[in-house]
């Protein structure tokens, strides 16, 4: 349930302080032809750690890879590229490419939930711009609880060109101090349980993320020090790690998802890292091209981001009744691992495929581009 740069003078410190890493931004480096393998493939094995979650619940696969924070950098970044172009163009941009296919798969939920007895009142507007939770009955909840991603990202979009401003005016101190506002919410001031505290809890919770794409794009994270990204990644994990462990007994789980303060941390301290090695070392993934099958899912992914994580807990659904009819087969029944879990996971994935193959050519309409079954050449550039 989303490429970056630089920065430029270190300011000089008072006499006898430890000063914070800051940096005076400076124009991005001219832009590269074509894709960011690297960044490609952080955001297709986050959808993949996605799916996975979904299928499993596995309350520690977010501990190893924090699937929403690494989305939320992503995006970030080429928010704070996009930004480049004058404000109002690019949040048209990215709402037009976002939107269509949002509604698109919301027919069909909407619809079905009507027929199983949901009756909508005046909050059925969130179904159209989701700029907070778009209300359903209980009976379609699988498939609208993801939505939450979209919402935060819709925000994040919106809030970028302010944000991306303050960002630039001091972006060390303004980075760290993202990590305030879910400390706050935490410990003293509890937002509302409605969709606005629901909207600010996940705002704060991702914050230092989206801006953690902001610092790459404008080179601040490569002119970090190798000492300081550790110091500051081990402390905001083990912060992060200690919190979810030491309080599992507020939520029955030391699952990052549950515990938005956790989440915050551990995210900050995993991504962070991630980027900087970006940034610092050059990495770029080239190589990735000379496995052409392997380079091509990767493409897959990223044009189609919005698509699979969209359809795939309906994928996980469907696999039930589906796997429920193979029962009625007795080569099937004998044969195949009908009762496992990493069985209904293939089906899975066989189902976002055809999805996939069905409705992916709605985001190739969204971006103004030529509808394909599946796309050739480079990925979209969609902020997901």
């Amino acid at each position: 349930m989303g490429s970056h740069r630089r920065g430029d003078v270190r300011a000089a410190p008072p006499a006898g302080t430890a000063p914070l890493p800051q940096v005076v931004v400076s124009p991005p480096r001219p832009e590269t032809p074509g894709r960011d393998r690297y960044f490609d493939t952080l955001r297709a094995v986050a959808l993949i750690r996605v799916v996975t979650y979904h299928t499993f619940g596995w309350a520690w696969a977010g501990m190893v890879f924090p699937s929403m924070g690494i989305m939320f950098g992503l995006a970030g970044t080429l928010m704070a590229r996009s930004l480049e172009r004058p404000a109002v163009t690019v949040v048209r941009s990215r709402m037009r490419r976002l939107l269509p296919p949002f509604w698109f798969w919301g027919v069909f939920v909407v619809l079905a939930m009507l027929v199983h007895g949901w009756m909508p009142g005046w909050q059925l507007v969130f179904w159209v711009v989701p700029l907070g939770d778009p209300p359903g009955n209980a009976w379609g909840e699988q498939a609208w609880e993801i939505l939450w991603y979209l919402r935060t990202y819709l925000w994040f979009v919106l809030l970028s060109p302010a944000l991306l401003r303050v960002f630039r005016l001091a972006p060390m101190p303004v980075l760290l101090l993202s990590l305030a506002p879910i400390v706050v919410f935490h410990f003293l001031w509890e937002p509302p349980d409605n969709r606005l505290g629901g909207a600010l809890t996940d705002l704060a919770t991702f914050l230092f993320c989206w801006l953690l794409g902001f610092a790459h794009r404008d080179g601040v994270l490569e002119r970090l020090k190798p000492f300081a990204v550790v110091v500051l990644s081990l402390a905001a994990i083990g912060f992060g790690g200690w919190y979810a462990v030491t309080h599992q007994a507020e939520t029955g789980s030391y699952d990052l998802d549950d515990i938005p303060l956790a989440q915050a941390f551990w995210s900050a301290g995993y991504v962070m890292p991630l980027m900087w090695a970006k940034a610092y070392f050059g990495i770029d993934f080239a190589w990735l091209t000379r496995f052409r099958r392997t380079d091509r899912l990767v493409t897959v992914f990223n044009s189609r981001a919005v698509t699979i994580y969209l359809w795939h807990e309906i994928a996980l659904v469907l696999a039930v009744p589906l796997i429920d009819r193979f029962w009625d087969v007795p080569a099937f029944e004998k044969w195949l691992p009908l009762e496992s879990q990493w069985f209904m996971f293939g089906v899975g994935w066989v189902l976002i495929a055809v999805f996939v193959l069905v409705c992916g050519w709605v985001e190739d309409v969204a971006g103004k581009k030529k509808p394909q079954l599946l796309p050739g050449g480079r990925p979209a550039r969609m902020g997901l």
